[in-house]
């Protein structure tokens, strides 16, 4: 009981936060995921922040963090796979590894950490802030590199909205099918991807959406050979060995509630629910982030992570093109 009075102030200040973000994002163009860091960050460097609050920030970033993943798992059904041919499956797999794999050979060219290239690799490959969420700890990226992964890669795919339907529609005269295959295998975000597919056609949109729930879906088994790559560095003894494959609880609960959807377990309204609580938990965590993160590691860094992440970016929306293009005109 202690401690949860403990914890109360700073999961409060993170919570009104949250809410703030919430409201803003209905009257700007920007999700309130990266608003609530965005607010986080203003807040943190603009005031001291007195040590009461530091526990709940804390419990805030990594344990509401941690719920918000294991509950996104309800959203992801694998049957959404019957309804896709091979080919294409193929082709939104091998994006996806190249899209993060090339963000290490970025990283070596221009010298950045490999670390943060990596969630932004993963946040541009699969789905945006979740994926940079969920796989932070795994990569055992720090809090500077999080909040600038997540607020870059959200400010790409909000400038996505609005070149992706350009790109496909215009520039290169893609079948409705296509240019959702285009969308849906691009752009980060859920949200980002309706917006943009369902502003070409109906059909755009509802081919953009089966094609990013596949991309979300690769979270699941991405997360595990992470886990694998990462637990396999710096071993000494053999408890580090059983410290190091030890599955953390999210990664457990995601797949659970993965299970629970394909087989039908819940009920819409009930899947609604955990969805909208998923969501919430969230933009509390990420507010509790932004409070942690120091601006002049923003200004010293900033820069080349919004570099590295559009030359990222840029590659992905080339090589997707280039193969729908040879192999799906």
């Amino acid at each position: 009981m202690k401690k949860i009075i403990y914890v109360i102030p700073g999961v409060a200040l993170c919570c009104g936060m949250g809410f703030l973000a919430i409201l803003l994002a209905a009257y700007v163009p920007v999700g309130a995921v990266t608003l609530a860091i965005i607010l986080g960050l203003i807040v943190g460097n603009s005031l001291r922040i007195n040590d009461q609050f530091k526990a709940g920030i804390n419990y805030s970033e990594k344990y509401l963090l941690s719920i918000a993943i294991a509950l996104l798992g309800v959203q992801l059904n694998f049957s959404i796979l019957s309804e896709l041919g091979y080919a294409t499956i193929l082709m939104i797999v091998f994006t996806m590894g190249v899209t993060i794999f090339s963000s290490l050979i970025f990283a070596k060219w221009f010298g950045f950490d490999k670390r943060c290239a990596l969630l932004l690799g993963l946040g541009n490959g699969i789905c945006g802030s979740s994926a940079v969420a969920a796989t932070k700890d795994i990569v055992g990226a720090n809090e500077e590199q999080v909040g600038l992964s997540i607020a870059i890669v959200n400010f790409l795919g909000t400038l996505g909205i609005f070149l992706l339907p350009f790109i496909s529609h215009y520039l290169l005269n893609l079948s409705e099918l296509n240019a959702g295959v285009l969308i849906g295998n691009t752009l980060q975000a859920v949200g980002q991807v309706l917006a943009a597919g369902f502003s070409v056609s109906q059909a755009t949109g509802e081919a953009a959406t089966i094609v990013k729930m596949v991309r979300i879906l690769l979270l699941a088994p991405v997360i595990l050979i992470l886990i694998f790559m990462f637990s396999r560095v710096n071993l000494k003894t053999n408890e580090d060995l059983k410290v190091a494959y030890r599955i953390p609880l999210f990664v457990v609960g995601f797949f659970g509630f993965s299970v629970i959807q394909t087989f039908g377990l819940l009920k819409q309204e009930q899947v609604e629910l955990v969805s909208t609580m998923s969501h919430y938990a969230l933009i509390v965590a990420m507010s509790g982030i932004g409070l942690k993160i120091a601006f002049d590691g923003i200004i010293k860094n900033g820069k080349k992570t919004l570099l590295i992440a559009s030359v990222i970016f840029g590659f992905q929306i080339i090589m997707s093109s280039s193969l729908i293009l040879i192999f799906f005109k």
